[in-house]
């Protein structure tokens, strides 16, 4: 085991201005021929399956590396919860997806990472450790090439890599993609990514304390949740893995497992969502808000910053969406 480490840094390369207004204008096309054919919604995880209310509390007596920004010291904070499929389509349950799970810290209060003051504090998670894409020029590649179906993604993916490379990189997205899923009540989810936490560096997860649950059924993650939170409220831990140094826990390649024999997590708050019907009239008004809300990593502390190459990516091409979306 390393300690955290302080000498992280960002490789910003000269051109990255302009690539990211281009994806930007490209995610902005995509979310408006997503709401051309399906009505509103999101250009990516555009299929919500609940909104949800809940809860955050940090713990106190957290290590000093980690009492900085939302944590750094005990507090009880409401949140929403929006659980989501990663494609620009409303897929059955059944079909392989990326799945999403997008919490939004209410309340909070101070200098934002945007520049201006925030009021909340998002983390986006995915149910796997890694990103599918070393850079965002390889993501929006295969996204652009996704909405014109998987034939067009496996022409890109050998059209970048080579006819060998392509095949092997359309299995390892296919591999990603395909992922085995237990539900949303069952399963960790992670940012892939890291975020500033002070002067450090640490990725997030959500670990469930309901993993000793049986799986959903592959055509029923909403049902499963609202069976569950019929019967009483679900918790996650929500913990910080920390940067230690730039060989094993890299902070540009998103692509790279951080290991926890050498950059342990530490659980820093609980994540508490009370029993609750999402069916009710209450229910389905607070999913139209959630859907209609904000869940962008750049929402987030200043201290919380998001870091790397794709994150930097996120805040020009989250922006033009949400402008597309007319949510700004």
């Amino acid at each position: 085991m390393k300690p955290p480490g302080v000498a992280w840094r960002e490789i910003i390369g000269a051109d990255e201005s302009a690539r990211f207004q281009r994806y930007g204008e490209q995610l902005a096309l995509l979310q408006r021929a997503a709401t051309t054919r399906g009505g509103p919604g999101r250009a990516l995880h555009r299929r919500q399956h609940l909104g949800l209310r809940a809860s955050l509390e940090v713990l106190g007596d957290l290590p000093a590396h980690a009492r900085q920004g939302l944590f750094v010291a005990p507090r009880r904070f409401d949140a929403h919860i929006r659980l989501s499929n990663g494609s620009g389509q409303h897929a059955p349950d059944r079909k392989p997806d990326v799945r999403g799970f997008g919490l939004r810290v209410i309340g909070v209060d101070g200098p934002g990472a945007l520049g201006t003051p925030t009021t909340a504090q998002c983390f986006l998670l995915i149910n796997s450790a890694t990103f599918m894409a070393r850079t965002t020029e390889d993501f929006m590649g295969v996204v652009l090439a996704a909405a014109h179906g998987p034939f067009r993604v496996l022409r890109h993916l050998m059209k970048r890599h080579g006819v060998f490379g392509g095949i092997k990189q359309a299995r390892l997205l296919r591999k990603g993609i395909g992922k085995p899923f237990a539900g949303f009540g069952c399963e960790t989810f992670h940012s892939a990514a890291p975020i500033a936490c002070g002067t450090h560096a640490a990725k997030v997860r959500l670990v469930p304390h309901n993993a000793e649950l049986p799986a959903a059924r592959r055509d029923a993650w909403s049902a499963d949740l609202i069976e569950r939170l019929a019967a009483g409220e679900l918790h996650w831990d929500l913990q910080l893995q920390f940067y230690v140094d730039e060989a094993t826990t890299p902070i540009e390649d998103p692509t790279i497992l951080w290991p926890e024999a050498e950059a342990p997590f530490v659980t820093v708050a609980r994540l508490v969502a009370p029993a609750q019907d999402p069916t009710s009239a209450d229910g389905r008004q607070l999913a139209a808000t959630i859907e209609a809300g904000v869940f962008d990593p750049w929402n987030a502390l200043a201290e919380h910053r998001p870091l790397g190459e794709i994150m930097r990516a996120r805040k020009a091409t989250y922006f033009a969406s949400q402008n597309e979306r007319g949510v700004r």
